[in-house]
């Protein structure tokens, strides 16, 4: 039943204190164990169990970061935390160069959401009894907005994978529908099956993806992006992110793919923007060397 707010003898409504939990929250744990990365950049570790109640988990921690050493952030691997159990909402959300985030269970929407710098890193648990490039274990709209980081999931993750990502370099094993969207910058690479419509409205950025099938073409929105080959200096760079992929996660896909790199090679398909392209096209008329 409705209650009218309680008002004082001005008929003025009182401003009544709300409890949003935040006294509890597990990053004031993580910030506490971070004192000494804080003040003298000596790196710190630790492990955590988390519970699908703990959002946005290091958020509060990259904030300190921020304020403290601005945009430049600690040295890579300066904070590393490893957590067991299901993740809430927003894992690893906004965090800052320097921040290390494992986790060994799975994640809800949004991991990744905003990352700007950090690492994070995504597999199952040892116990757990599926495999994990045929089941998701990060949920809806992962690296929403990132603008820098890496990211790398084994396992596949939800739908509006990657979304306006501007810069961030991700790995995952398979997305589901509407898989970069939007995206105007840095790296996505897919060791598997995408939902429909991908590349929907992407104007930048690189996405590879293993097409074992050839059913990849299918699934995109061409509109804005091309299907090219994988070029030479394209295969280098993707060798070196799996490699990673399989060195943080233990990638039973990554690790198959780099025993038989030659002829897996073939299967992957460079989705390249076709208003990137035509930049990168301008940019190398005029002599200005590209990254791309």
């Amino acid at each position: 039943m409705y209650r009218e707010p309680a008002s004082d003898e001005t008929g003025l409504y009182k401003q009544e204190e709300q409890d949003h939990g935040l006294a509890e929250v597990l990053d004031w744990q993580l910030l506490k164990a971070s004192k000494e990365a804080l003040e003298s950049k000596t790196r710190v570790y630790g492990q955590y169990k988390v519970r699908n109640t703990d959002r946005t988990l290091g958020t509060i921690l990259s904030n300190e970061i921020s304020k403290r050493y601005k945009s430049e952030g600690l040295p890579e691997d300066t904070i590393h935390f490893k957590f067991t159990g299901s993740a809430g909402q927003s894992f690893g959300a906004f965090n800052t160069k320097g921040v290390t985030l494992e986790l060994e269970g799975e994640a809800n929407d949004y991991f990744g959401k905003g990352l700007s710098g950090a690492k994070l890193i995504l597999y199952p648990s040892t116990e757990a009894g599926f495999k994990a490039e045929e089941n998701i274990i990060a949920g809806n709209v992962a690296l929403y907005g990132a603008t820098s980081g890496e990211a790398y999931i084994r396992g596949k993750a939800g739908e509006r994978f990657c979304v306006r990502n501007s810069g961030a370099t991700v790995v995952t094993e398979g997305t589901g529908d509407h898989g970069c969207e939007y995206m105007t910058g840095g790296r996505a690479v897919i060791l598997g099956e995408t939902g429909r419509n991908f590349g929907a409205g992407m104007s930048g950025g690189i996405a590879f993806v293993y097409d074992v099938k050839g059913t990849f073409a299918g699934q995109c929105n061409p509109e804005m992006i091309d299907l090219d080959p994988v070029g030479e200096t394209d295969a280098a760079q993707l060798h070196d992110l799996i490699t990673k992929h399989h060195a943080y996660t233990n990638s039973t896909v990554a690790k198959f793919i780099l025993s038989d790199w030659e002829n897996q090679l073939r299967h992957f398909v460079k989705v390249f923007p076709k208003e990137y392209k035509a930049a990168l096209k301008a940019a190398a008329a005029k002599g200005v060397k590209s990254k791309a």
